[in-house]
C-alpha cells in the first residue's frame, strides 16, 4: 500500500491537483513536500496537529517534510476563513511564536540528518523588492481569478484590504522559493488553503515549466460540520500551560460517539483494523473506544506519563478509582478561608466572570464535595476540606480540586 493509499484509507485527503501524477511521484522517489504554519499565537492548536500527523505519516514512509514557519506571511495574515482582518503582530511577537512552534513540532517530526527541514519564510519574503516582485510574479496572477477564490469571497462584503489581497501571492512565492532551494514538489495544507495552493502550483509550472503539485487534507470537523478543538476556554492548545494534559484528555474522552472512529483514524497511529473495531462499538461500549482515543492522542501530544496521569485522574473522578492528585488543582492561601466561593472560582478562571458563576449556581450547575451549591454567598470554610482538599464540580464533567497551601 502506498503512502497516498494510507492517507486515503485514514480519511485525510480532500483534494489533489494531479492525482495520478502525485501517486506515481510517491511511488518513484523520495518526495520533499511542505506545509506552512503562520505564527498567529504562541502555541500550535489541534487544527495544526492534523497537518503534523500527515507529515509524520509521509516521513515514516521515507519522504522529507519541510515545516515552513510563516515569519513573513504572519506579518500580513491569511484571510482564508476569516470575516475580519487578523490582528497585526509585532516582529517580536512573531519571532517568539515561531520559536514556540519549533519546540512543539520536534515532538512529531524527526529533524536529524536532514530527514526534515524547518524553515522560516521571513528569510526571503522580508527581503523582497516590491517592483521586482511585481515583474517576476505579479504578471502571472489574474486579478479576476483571485477575486473568485473562496478565501477572498467571504471578505469582499466587509472589505478586503490590499495587504491581505497579497497573501496568495506571498504563499505562491514560498512554494516557488522552496522548489528552487530544496526541490520541493508538493505543497499541502487544510482544505481552506486550496486556492492559495493552486496559485503556487501554477506559478512554478508557468515560470519553471516543470511539475509541481498540491494536496489538501480535510479540516478537523465534527459529524455536524463544526470545527473541532473549540472549548469553553477557547482553542484546544498543544501547550500544556494553555490547555492542561487533563483538559486535553477530557476533550477527546467526551467527543460525540459519531466522531470517535474518524478521530482514531486521523489523530492516532493505531492500525486501521483496530480503528474500525473500536469504531463499531455502540452505547456504553463506545466509552472504551473514547478512552483509547483520549489516551493515544494525549500520549502523542504530551508524552506517555502525562497521558497516564490524565487517565488516572479521570478514572478517580468518574469511576471511583485512581489517583486524584492529577485532577486540575487550584491552590488557595490560608487567608482565602472565609472568602466567597464565587470570588475564588472567578479569580482562578473556573468561571469566565462572576456573572457566569452566579448564573451557574442559580441553575444548580455547581457542586462542592458532591453537594449542590445553592447559595451565591457561600464561603470556603475549614469544615469543607477533607485531607486538605475539596472537590468542585462545574457542570456535568468539569472537576477541580482546591487545596490550601501550607
Amino acid at each position: 500500500m502506498s503512502v497516498i493509499d494510507v492517507l486515503k484509507e485514514r480519511g485525510f485527503i480532500a483534494q489533489m491537483t494531479h492525482e495520478e501524477e502525485i501517486e506515481k511521484l510517491f511511488q518513484n522517489e523520495k518526495v520533499t513536500f511542505y506545509i506552512g504554519f503562520d505564527p498567529t499565537a504562541d502555541s500550535l492548536h489541534v487544527g495544526h496537529f492534523l497537518g503534523m500527523m500527515v507529515m509524520a505519516h509521509l516521513q515514516r514512509a521515507g519522504h522529507r517534510p519541510i515545516c515552513l514557519i510563516g515569519g513573513g506571511t504572519g506579518t500580513v495574515g491569511d484571510p482564508s476563513g476569516k470575516t475580519d482582518m487578523r490582528k497585526m503582530l509585532t516582529d517580536e511577537q512573531i519571532e517568539h511564536n515561531c520559536n514556540c512552534f519549533k519546540k512543539q513540532m520536534q515532538k512529531f517530526i524527526d529533524f536529524t540528518d536532514d530527514k526534515a527541514l524547518m524553515m522560516n519564510n521571513a528569510e526571503w519574503l522580508l527581503k523582497l523588492n516590491y517592483v521586482e516582485l511585481l515583474r517576476n510574479v505579479g504578471a502571472h496572477f489574474s486579478v479576476n481569478r483571485m477575486l473568485a477564490a473562496e478565501c477572498y469571497k467571504q471578505r469582499m462584503e466587509k472589505g478586503l484590504t490590499f495587504l491581505e489581497f497579497n497573501y496568495m501571492i506571498m504563499q505562491a512565492y514560498d512554494f516557488w522559493e522552496l522548489n528552487n532551494r530544496c526541490n520541493c514538489k508538493l505543497q499541502m495544507g487544510g482544505d481552506d488553503q486550496w486556492s492559495n495552493i493552486i496559485a503556487g502550483v501554477e506559478l512554478i509550472r508557468r515560470k519553471e515549466s516543470k511539475p509541481a503539485y498540491g494536496l489538501t487534507f480535510k479540516l478537523l470537523t465534527t459529524s455536524e460540520g463544526k470545527k473541532m478543538g473549540k472549548t469553553e476556554k477557547g482553542a484546544l492548545w498543544l501547550d500544556p500551560e494553555k490547555t492542561s494534559p487533563y483538559d486535553f484528555y477530557q476533550y477527546w474522552r467526551n467527543i460525540d460517539d459519531a466522531d470517535v472512529e474518524k478521530c482514531l483514524a486521523l489523530l492516532t497511529f493505531l492500525p486501521m483494523d483496530e480503528v474500525r473495531r473500536l469504531g463499531q462499538f455502540k452505547d456504553k461500549e463506545i466509552n472504551e473506544a473514547k478512552k483509547v482515543l483520549a489516551y493515544e492522542v494525549t500520549k502523542l501530544i504530551h508524552n506517555e506519563d502525562e497521558a497516564l496521569k490524565a487517565k488516572q485522574a479521570a478514572e478517580a473522578l468518574f469511576g471511583g478509582a485512581g489517583n486524584l492528585d492529577n485532577v486540575p488543582t487550584i491552590k488557595v492561601a490560608r487567608e482565602d478561608i472565609g472568602a466567597k466561593i464565587l470570588d475564588i472560582l472567578s479569580r482562578e478562571k473556573v468561571f469566565a466572570s462572576k456573572s457566569e458563576g452566579r448564573r451557574l449556581i442559580t441553575q444548580g450547575g455547581l457542586s462542592i464535595n458532591d453537594e449542590k451549591v445553592t447559595d451565591i454567598e457561600m464561603v470556603i470554610a475549614n469544615e469543607l476540606f477533607n485531607d486538605n482538599s475539596l472537590l468542585v464540580k462545574k457542570g456535568k464533567k468539569n472537576y477541580y480540586r482546591i487545596i490550601v497551601e501550607s
